[in-house]
């Protein structure tokens, strides 16, 4: 049965219809937020998936061409692999909707959001977010929800919910916060240098708002909500984990894991499971969970050192941070390379610099962002955790990390006037046991200054970690937290920023949401490091960015010209910008307001170059002196080129001082002679003189 519902929604009508497509799934949502309109569905496989000790989630997020009136690029002409801000949004579907589900479910499930529709100023993601959400509580999958998602902007120091298109370009702020009725589950934020306590104004502004539009999910439950159906449990019997402590004693295995080298401990981990395979090896059922039974066991024994001990696996205290190093200009022909190293967890990060042409043109929904001049990508191989895998391209996570740390470090990037270059970071992991996107934020701040970028302000990453106990105030905040802090604590909270605010955050978790005191301590236990590693660390390695770019690096000169030339410039079909670059071997890119800029290596020809689009630019004037080359020589005078696609005539009477007969007895073709201009001739045409230049 057909039915639809509505509110107001930051000034905007949000309508839910249910029961009028994709009937067929578990639950649809065919949501509309203005003229944005995004089908959400949320289908569960019949039995659960065999051989896996996780839950198979999948969101997925499709972008649709159409949605905007436009037809896909290529040869293909139809849309191809999701695109970077696909990948992202379906991790901000993904992140807060994954601990709502149960535990011990190993059903396959699909969340699907189908963006058909596109209004700039509602934003198709949050849309998608939401109908996600509403599917999935509407349906008979197995949801401890509901949940809601609400973006914030910030503007003149006000708080701006869900901001349009024309809001999110002058906003200082860009935050996603998801929340249940009870607690915040999920944050996700990109910002101008915003102080610790805004930060926290706006996220509870933000739940408050989620409120509003958890309510609306629950009416909409209410009345059409399937009743959840049951499923097979996939946990580990509890007289299995009695068995296991009669043969490994909790004692044991704190012993395992309480070292700081993770293949000490993962060696002592396999020890402990070959043991326990043995004992039952008579038991298919035990041997079967045995894996996820291990895990399950050092995760309390690990917990319960953590939350009652105060103990962590590698000797820490609880806001101490692992052994840090630092170091610069490790690649000696790139133009700029930092390491940063922090326990186990090393990055290395590559700054490369081209012209403004070399900015990556984007293709997707949001028509006002058309391009980027700056690109972090994060590699992650297999080395780094010790494994053997084949490189099959960068997946979800290393694109959701290099988005994570290209935010960090926009805010602090000059503006292209003031550094006309097209910006790329690589981050390679060398290491990794826990947090390699923090580290690379701080391998990236340096490397971009030893290559010579003004940024405004050094930017540092840190991460906290959280084990709860049975109530809310039974819990600790762990600093800078590790692989298996990790694995089996609730959070990871990462943030980033300089001395002044924060930049960047990124909020996952595993249990059911976070009270105010716990974001309050994360963010301050979080602030505390950052300006450790940001004064003891990195500034004593490299406090400012070079003056100037790297011998390796291309240099750019700027020069404004009349907009009125841009084409004598370019010219017919591009021939003098093109002859330019033949003879000199530089870049040249030209905005439509005029700024012009050349890149090269060598000098000489960049000067050369700059001076051959001046001259293209510049209309004679009497008593001007120029230099230039003969092309052409007729009985009545000889053509000079100034430059490509400009010339000057000069007659014959005007050659040498004496009589000439003719004009090859002075001049040959390819001469460079000094000419001075004359002004206009007669017929209004601009006369030159070779015998008159002094």
């Amino acid at each position: 049965m057909y039915k639809s519902f509505s509110m107001e929604l930051a000034g905007r009508t949000l309508t839910v219809d249910v029961g009028r497509v994709a009937k067929q799934a578990n639950g649809a949502a065919f949501m509309h937020y203005g003229d944005t309109v995004v089908l959400s569905t949320a289908t569960a496989s019949d039995k659960p998936r065999e051989g896996i000790d996780f839950f198979p989630l999948s969101v997925e997020y499709e972008e649709k061409m159409y949605a905007v009136g436009k037809i896909p690029g290529g040869f293909n002409k139809r849309e191809g692999k999701a695109s970077e801000n696909a990948i992202l949004t379906s991790r901000v579907i993904d992140r807060p909707m994954r601990p709502l589900f149960p535990k011990d479910y190993r059903n396959d499930v699909t969340l699907n959001n189908l963006v058909m529709s596109v209004d700039p100023d509602c934003s198709p993601e949050l849309t998608a977010m939401l109908g996600s959400a509403i599917a999935t509580a509407i349906s008979d999958i197995p949801f401890d929800g509901p949940c809601a998602t609400t973006q914030v902007g910030l503007i003149d120091g006000e708080f701006v919910f869900n901001p349009n298109a024309e809001q999110k370009a002058v906003s200082d702020l860009q935050l996603t916060v998801a929340s249940t009725a009870e607690k915040v589950i999920m944050i996700e934020a990109g910002a101008n240098e915003v102080p610790e306590d805004k930060m926290i104004e706006a996220i509870y502004a933000a739940h408050a708002v989620n409120q509003e539009v958890i309510a609306f999910i629950n009416q909409i439950v209410a009345e059409v909500g399937k009743p959840k159906h049951a499923y097979e449990s996939f946990a580990v019997p509890e007289e299995m984990f009695a068995a296991m402590k009669e043969i490994v004693t909790p004692e044991e295995m704190e012993v395992a894991v309480f070292t700081d080298e993770k293949q000490v401990r993962e060696a002592n981990i396999k020890e402990i499971t070959e043991k326990l395979a043995e004992a039952f090896a008579e038991n298919e059922e035990w041997l079967a969970k045995l894996d996820e039974a291990v895990y399950q066991y050092q995760k309390k024994v690990v917990r319960k050192m953590i939350l009652k001990d105060h103990k962590r696996p590698d000797g820490r205290a609880i806001t101490e941070i692992r052994p840090l190093a630092a170091e610069i200009d490790l690649l000696p022909r790139t133009h700029g390379s930092a390491m940063f190293t922090r326990g186990q967890t090393q990055i290395c990060t590559v700054t490369t610099l081209a012209p403004l042409s070399d900015a990556q043109r984007l293709d997707g929904l949001d028509e006002s962002v058309t391009s980027k001049r700056y690109m972090h990508h994060y590699n992650f191989p297999s080395y780094s955790v010790g494994e053997t895998k084949p490189s099959r391209g960068p997946g979800r996570r290393e694109i959701g990390h290099g988005a994570l740390a290209e935010r960090a470090l926009v805010p602090v990037l000059p503006s292209e006037a003031e550094f006309p270059y097209a910006i790329r970071t690589v981050s390679e992991t060398m290491e990794s046991n826990g947090s390699t996107s923090q580290a690379s934020i701080c391998a990236s701040t340096m490397s971009l200054m030893a290559a010579g970028v003004p940024i405004k302000k050094p930017v540092a990453g840190i991460s906290a970690g959280l084990v709860t106990g049975d109530t809310d105030d039974d819990h600790i905040v762990l600093t800078d937290i590790q692989g298996l802090e990790d694995f089996f604590g609730d959070m990871d909270f990462k943030v980033a920023g300089t001395h002044d605010g924060i930049t960047a955050i990124q909020m996952d978790i595993k249990i059911h949401g976070l009270t105010r005191q716990i974001v309050e301590e994360a963010i301050a236990a979080t602030k505390a490091a950052r300006e450790y590693i940001l004064t003891e660390v990195m500034e004593p390695v490299i406090a400012e960015p070079r003056p100037e770019v790297g011998k390796y690096a291309p240099k750019i000169i700027q020069i404004q010209i009349d907009p009125e030339k841009i084409g004598d410039v370019i010219g017919q079909r591009g021939k003098t910008i093109n002859e330019i670059i033949d003879r000199t071997g530089v870049k040249i890119d030209i905005d439509d307001d005029g700024a012009v800029s050349v890149c090269g290596t060598d000098q000489e020809q960049m000067n050369e170059a700059i001076k051959m689009i001046q001259i293209i630019c510049t209309d004679f004037e009497e008593g001007q002196k120029l230099e230039g080359k003969v092309v052409s020589i007729k009985e009545f005078g000889a053509f000079i080129e100034f430059a490509p696609g400009k010339e000057g005539m000069v007659h014959i009477s005007k050659i040498a001082k004496e009589r000439i007969n003719r004009v090859e007895d002075v001049l040959t073709l390819g001469d460079k002679v000094k000419v001075v201009c004359l002004g206009k001739d007669k017929m209004g045409r601009m006369s030159f003189s070779i015998k008159d230049y002094k």
